[in-house]
């Protein structure tokens, strides 16, 4: 019998994450790539200074974005917090030379053109600097989901700090999100979360 470790190992080995970086890129081939793509789930997107990383998600990334997006979600509908998911939705501004296709991004209180967090996922390092792609697209704050914790950078006066819980939801326990996302069972997660912040 293959042991739940054993079998993460396994699908770890199995179903790596892969990245490609293109370079010298106008940012006119880059939105045609992105009208080619359309709603193509294979690959997120980042455009910074005529560089394009293509991150083709495996499994596991997929996974803990489900479950973190999830959890965040209910524990919008426990707090009563006005909110609204864009998911991957793509985010650009030709003037800022930057793109950017987030795991999982929410307004929150009322619905933007750019979402207030955005959410990044990460098993593999290298690329694009998504977090300058966040400050010059104005994106509040953002979480990067690394070795089952959250790390969380908020935006103030041009330039992200990293702070040890989040501004924009400073009343959430960012280390017991954590332990529910990478919880064995999603659905005994998402029922023990929602009675932990009740």
């Amino acid at each position: 019998m293959v042991l739940l470790q054993e079998l993460s190992e396994i699908l770890q080995a199995q179903d790596p994450e892969e990245r490609q970086i293109i370079t010298g890129v106008s940012w006119e081939s880059y939105e045609t790539l992105l009208n080619d793509l359309g709603d193509n789930l294979e690959y997120r997107i980042t455009y910074l200074d005529g560089v394009i990383e293509l991150m083709s998600p495996n499994r596991r990334h997929e996974t803990r974005k489900t479950i973190t997006g999830s959890l965040l979600e209910i524990y919008f509908q426990e707090k009563r917090i006005p909110y609204f998911p864009l998911g991957s939705t793509t985010f650009r501004k030709k003037s800022k030379r930057g793109g950017v296709e987030p795991d999982e991004s929410y307004c929150i209180g009322t619905e933007k053109e750019f979402p207030d967090l955005a959410i990044e996922i990460v098993f593999s390092s290298g690329g694009i600097d998504k977090l300058e792609v966040y400050k010059r697209l104005g994106i509040k704050e953002v979480w990067f989901f690394i070795n089952n914790q959250f790390t969380v950078y908020h935006l103030h006066d041009e330039s992200y700090q990293l702070l040890i819980k989040s501004e924009l939801l400073p009343d959430l326990d960012l280390t017991m999100l954590a332990q529910y996302v990478i919880a064995d069972y999603p659905l005994d997660a998402a029922i023990a979360f929602r009675e932990k912040i009740k």
